[in-house]
This record gives structure tokens, C-alpha cells and sequence, in this order.
């Protein structure tokens, strides 16, 4: 019962945004677009994902920095690599990295941000979700990256959802 708030509010604004696409305010379009709306509500409740409950917002909020200025780096190192000198040889490669992180909305965050990082790109999670493949544009050193991964990221990231 606790899921109707969110359902009724998904139901109305999905009733507005098909009255604003019809541009018309017919009955004919105002049932319509009702029946569609309490169907797709109905239909979609059992796929909706529960809400999130993140626990530490100052770690959350350090995290949001640490990402910031990672990516501002990222940009800095892809834009040498991709400007720099052609005979300048890199090594593009995949790797794997162990994971503890098994909260879904941290594993989701976990990938949003290391694929919004220049030059790294999440490449797969293993079937029984402990080990990350991701995809390096500079490779050089993989227990670095291991390092990083584990201790920027997913050690935040355990704090603020498990």
C-alpha cells in the first residue's frame, strides 16, 4: 500500500504529459488517456524498482566531488592522448576488478560513474555480481586502477547504500 503515492503521481503525470502531446482537451482524448495511463501504471507497478534509501548525504556529497574532479582530470589525460603526438603509443585494454559492492543502486552509480569518466567505459559485472570488467583507454597500471576503483568509489558507495 506504501507504493501508491508514487504510483498516483506517476499516473498523473503521465496523464499530463499525454494531454500536453495530444494538444487537445477532446473527452474523447481525456479518456483515452486516462485508460492508458491507469493501465500502464498497473502494468508496470511489478517491474518498478523499490525506492532507494542512501544512508550518509556527506558522503554522498564527497563522493559528487571526488567524481567532479576525476573526470576533470580524465578529460585533461583523454585530451593529450587524442591531441598528443600520433607516434604516441597507449594501451587500450579491458581488466577486471573484485567488487564487495552488491547494492543494485550502488552497482548503478558505480557504472554511471565510471563510464561518465573520459577514457573508461563499464564493460560488464560477472553473473554473480562480484567482478567488474571495465574497458581503459591507457592502461598502465592495473593495480592502480584496482586501487582507485575500490577506494575512491566503491568504499563511498558501500557507505551510502548498504
Amino acid at each position: 500500500m506504501k507504493r501508491w503515492p508514487s504510483l498516483t503521481l506517476f499516473t498523473v503525470i503521465l496523464f499530463a504529459l499525454w494531454l500536453l502531446l495530444n494538444d487537445s482537451l477532446a473527452p474523447g482524448q481525456l479518456l483515452l488517456g486516462l485508460m492508458l495511463t491507469v493501465a500502464i501504471t498497473a502494468s508496470t507497478a511489478a517491474i518498478r524498482p523499490l525506492r532507494a534509501h542512501p544512508h550518509h548525504l556527506l558522503t554522498a556529497l564527497g563522493l559528487f566531488f571526488v567524481v567532479l574532479i576525476d573526470i576533470i582530470r580524465s578529460n585533461i589525460a583523454v585530451a593529450g592522448i587524442i591531441l598528443g603526438p600520433a607516434e604516441r603509443r597507449f594501451n587500450s585494454a579491458f581488466m577486471k576488478i573484485p567488487l564487495d559492492l552488491r547494492d543494485p543502486y550502488g552497482l548503478a552509480a558505480l557504472a554511471c560513474i565510471i563510464t561518465a569518466t573520459p577514457g573508461t567505459v563499464w564493460a560488464g559485472l560477472s553473473p554473480d555480481g562480484g567482478e567488474l570488467t571495465i574497458h581503459v583507454l591507457d592502461l598502465q597500471d592495473e593495480e592502480a586502477w584496482v586501487r582507485t576503483i575500490k577506494q575512491r568509489y566503491e568504499r563511498r558507495l558501500m557507505e551510502i547504500f548498504e
